[in-house]
């Protein structure tokens, strides 16, 4: 989103500015890899009464605009962020924290005839909360 401006991005790419789409854009920025559910709550928050739908809607909107882009973990609900460029993912196994890894190479498909339009790589493990913490009963 240019320069944290979400009525700016929004004409930029020629959306009708909403409270909805506003809000949702300001929840992204502050909460990148968000759940829908997490977005309709702070959205809730700001505005009163919103429908998980409409929330969809506007999520919806916004990918298709190219402002939002949707992250799709193998187990886990879509997730949402500005962030729109090539980069990569860390995800923790555990409690679910995803980050974001700046991409490091990009193969080289291209020689075996491939062309390659889009990448998502996403690595697992254990983030640095859930490597500090005391291990449960059940890891004992």
């Amino acid at each position: 989103m240019r320069a944290g401006d979400p009525v700016a991005a929004l004409r930029g790419v020629s959306l009708r500015v909403t409270k909805q789409r506003i809000a949702v854009l300001e929840v992204l920025r502050n909460r990148p890899h968000a759940a829908l559910e997490h977005i309709r709550d702070e959205v809730r928050e700001k505005l009163g009464s919103v429908s998980a739908q409409a929330v969809y809607d506007v999520l919806a909107a916004l990918v298709g605009a190219g402002l939002v882009r949707r992250l799709e973990l193998p187990g886990s609900r879509a997730r949402f962020e500005l962030r729109t460029d090539d980069h990569d993912h860390v995800a923790c196994r555990e409690c679910g924290a995803v980050a974001d890894v700046e991409r490091v190479d990009l193969p080289r498909a291209e020689e075996n005839g491939y062309r390659i339009d889009a990448a998502e790589v996403t690595y697992w493990g254990a983030c640095p909360s859930c490597l500090s913490a005391p291990p449960t009963k059940e890891e004992q």
